[in-house]
């Protein structure tokens, strides 16, 4: 495994907050975790926090609520931004996006914030093998099942 691929997988499991597959051959995913995650998330310049808020901003502009779900839980499991910070970005947002947008997105983060109290009333934290297949989607197209 390449420095840049390694350097990319890391920045990958701090992003998403739980260990990601490392599939291989698959071009996109290559592309995504060298590149994306290993030279575009590691840039100076921006906190995680910053790159996170602006991640939530533009995947709730394309309406993708999935992806949304995957940064809100990233974020309180990271410490980035609170339940209570993140309502808060939901209402901000949604003077700049719309209503419909908007309201997608405080879904997403009451949504998630109900699931991560109820696995942790049960004693079983959170669901990282639906994040882990939610995100190794998004990223290659592929479900964890597939491999």
């Amino acid at each position: 495994m390449t420095d840049r691929r390694t350097h990319g997988l890391q920045k990958m499991n701090e992003v998403y907050g739980w260990e990601m597959p490392d599939i291989q051959g698959d071009p996109y995913f290559d592309l995504t975790v060298e590149h994306l995650f290993g030279t575009i998330w590691t840039r100076p310049g921006l906190s995680m926090r910053d790159k996170r808020l602006l991640t939530l901003a533009a995947v709730t502009a394309v309406g993708n609520s999935d992806l949304a779900e995957i940064q809100i839980n990233a974020a309180l499991h990271n410490g980035e931004l609170t339940a209570e910070e993140l309502k808060e970005v939901a209402v901000f947002i949604t003077h700049y996006l719309g209503f419909p947008l908007g309201s997608k997105l405080d879904g997403a983060v009451s949504k998630v914030v109900r699931q991560r109290k109820k696995a942790a009333e049960k004693g079983a934290g959170e669901d990282k093998r639906a994040n882990v297949d939610a995100a190794v989607k998004m990223h290659s197209g592929k479900s964890l099942d597939d491999e």
